[in-house]
């Protein structure tokens, strides 16, 4: 794993903005997200490590949220209201294996074991970059060499597994960000790929037909398959969220109501306690940290690094807690993320209905990968996978 120096392309902010990254430089700060100066190289055998990790530690991962509903204390640090518990027993029972996507954050330097930092399932963003923007970078400039990346493919193929035939709606909360919106337009345009009839639609437009007992859209059509990009723990608290735990619907969601579990920091504290030898899985605990060199405590429920606090020997930091105030902690031994010179890389895996998928890679100057993060590409020194390769891939 190396960190090399490339040459921009010369309209390369047109050209990701035109493939869908409408965030490509923040417009705030007037910082670029995407880094093209820059990309990460790997090896094949690099790839087949964080490959076989990362469908290891999904499966860990389901274990682990069946011990998490299991044990009291864990429940209680997620805040859910608590007859949520069994709508949540009953979707990882019935949809275990009803999943889209998700995203593992993993910390490696390239050498010795990766380590599991957090796993973005219920609402995971980047996508765009990942599958899109940084395969068309590699065509430029790499056009011989290959990348893990069968995003968009495993995506295509997952749709009809998961959602039939007909109508999908993709839905997303009406003020949130446009990476969220960005995100749901990409996932309806694989959709529209693999057959379906996407419809997108704010989540503030999801109503319910009480005699049918359906969830609907403005124009009153039946909602059978809803892909929400808004969190199972604001669905479970708002006035809908009655019905979602009554089951007095028939509509479904991806994703399924469990991989809420998934996304909570305190699936960390359930892996460790199921696997507390396992070389990926850091020790964590609730409440306060153990007795480790230093440590990372993070909300619950946060994201983009808000509320963040990272303490070691050398370094104590703390993010602006923003939506993360008031909730519980879950502390997590410290493990660097690796330096190369002065950047510090976060590695993406993604994973599509059950399988790993392919690498984004996000990076920082400081310690915590936040919204002030750089999204750089990657390339393998392996060379370009035949049609026939990835087509046998799909298929395995």
């Amino acid at each position: 794993m190396r960190r090399v120096a490339h040459r921009p392309r010369r309209h390369w902010r047109r050209l990701v903005e035109s493939q869908g990254l409408a965030y490509a430089v923040d417009g705030r700060t007037g910082q670029p997200y995407w880094h093209e100066e820059h990309a990460y190289e790997f090896t094949a055998d690099e790839i087949d490590h964080l490959e076989r990790l990362t469908e290891e530690a999904h499966r860990m991962c389901v274990e682990a949220a069946a011990h998490l509903l299991d044990r009291d204390p864990l429940w209680a640090s997620l805040g859910l209201p608590d007859p949520a518990r069994d709508l949540l027993r009953h979707s990882l029972a019935t949809e275990r294996d009803a999943t889209l996507y998700g995203r593992f954050d993993l910390a490696w330097p390239g050498e010795g074991p990766a380590r599991i930092l957090e796993y973005n399932a219920d609402t995971p963003a980047g996508l765009v970059e990942a599958s899109v923007c940084q395969w068309d970078w590699l065509e430029w400039a790499h056009p011989d060499r290959d990348q893990w990346n069968l995003i968009h493919e495993r995506l295509v193929a997952a749709w009809p597994l998961l959602a039939g035939r007909g109508a999908v709606h993709l839905a997303a909360g009406q003020d949130e960000p446009s990476e969220d919106w960005c995100t749901v337009a990409y996932l309806a345009d694989t959709a529209r790929e693999a057959g379906l009839e996407p419809v997108t639609l704010p989540m503030e437009d999801v109503g319910r037909h009480a005699a049918r007992r359906r969830f609907v859209d403005v124009e009153g059509r039946d909602i059978d398959v809803l892909f929400a990009m808004y969190p199972w723990e604001w669905m479970l608290a708002e006035d809908f969220g009655r019905h979602l735990i009554a089951r007095d619907h028939a509509t479904r969601f991806l994703e399924p109501a469990w991989k809420c579990l998934l996304s909570a920091k305190t699936i960390l504290v359930a892996l460790h306690e199921i696997y507390p030898t396992h070389s990926a899985v850091l020790p964590a605990t609730l409440g306060e940290p153990g007795p480790w060199s230093g440590y990372v405590a993070k909300p619950v429920f946060g994201w983009e690094g808000a509320g963040i606090q990272v303490v070691t020997p050398d370094v104590r930091h703390v993010q602006d807690a923003r939506h993360t105030a008031g909730q519980a902690l879950v502390y997590q031994a410290h493990t660097p993320l690796g330096d190369f010179d002065g950047a510090h890389p976060v590695l993406g895996t993604w994973v599509v209905h059950g399988r790993a998928a392919g690498l984004g890679i996000r990076e920082s100057d400081g310690p915590v990968t936040d919204t002030g993060a750089r999204f750089v590409p990657h390339v393998m020194t392996a060379p370009r996978a035949s049609p026939e390769q990835i087509a046998d891939w799909l298929r395995e």
